[in-house]
């Protein structure tokens, strides 16, 4: 009897193994929807620096009354310029928006240039808050209650329709649990 050789079976095992992970993936309910277990949770404590001459973000600003939105972003991420009217916007009507300016040499020129929708903007040069928050890639940004609390994580831009359709009612379902 003549012995296969693993050559022969590796590959098609590895195949099938793959073709399942595809399958699985593609039929996920919503396959931008990563679990965070940030979620329920106190935000996690911020190890950023200044940018420029705006106020460092705090622990305790993310605590103060109200609902807030914490954006990490970058001038580089283009998903993080697209959403950067969207926001403008939102800061115009009184939306407070923190943002975290992550692994960037050129936030506080881009800002400048731009507009800035943030209440306070800080750096985050070293990933050290972004991987306390559990940041996948950015843009992200969180939903945080009136107790500092996260309620709600968005992974990628935010356009008008996102804005509409999903940060403005997870806020307001944050502004009714805090």
């Amino acid at each position: 009897m003549a012995r296969i050789s693993p050559l022969y079976i590796v590959p098609p095992v590895f195949f099938a193994a793959l073709s399942l992970m595809f399958f699985v993936g593609m039929n996920r309910d919503n396959p931008e929807d990563l679990p965070s277990t940030r979620i329920g949770l106190e935000a996690p404590a911020l190890k950023v620096t200044p940018l420029g001459d705006f106020p460092l973000l705090t622990d305790a600003m993310l605590r103060e009354p109200g609902v807030k939105l914490l954006n990490f972003w970058a001038s580089w991420c283009v998903g993080c310029r697209l959403e950067h009217p969207v926001l403008m916007k939102m800061a115009e009507r009184g939306g407070r928006i923190y943002g975290v300016d992550y692994k960037d040499d050129r936030g506080l020129e881009y800002l400048t240039g731009k507009g800035n929708p943030y209440v306070t903007v800080s750096q985050d040069r070293d990933s050290r808050t972004a991987i306390e928050w559990g940041v996948y890639g950015i843009p992200e940004t969180f939903v945080i209650d009136a107790n500092g609390i996260v309620t709600h994580r968005h992974i990628g831009a935010i356009t008008q329709e996102v804005m509409d359709d999903i940060i403005m009612p997870e806020m307001e379902k944050a502004a009714r649990s805090g």
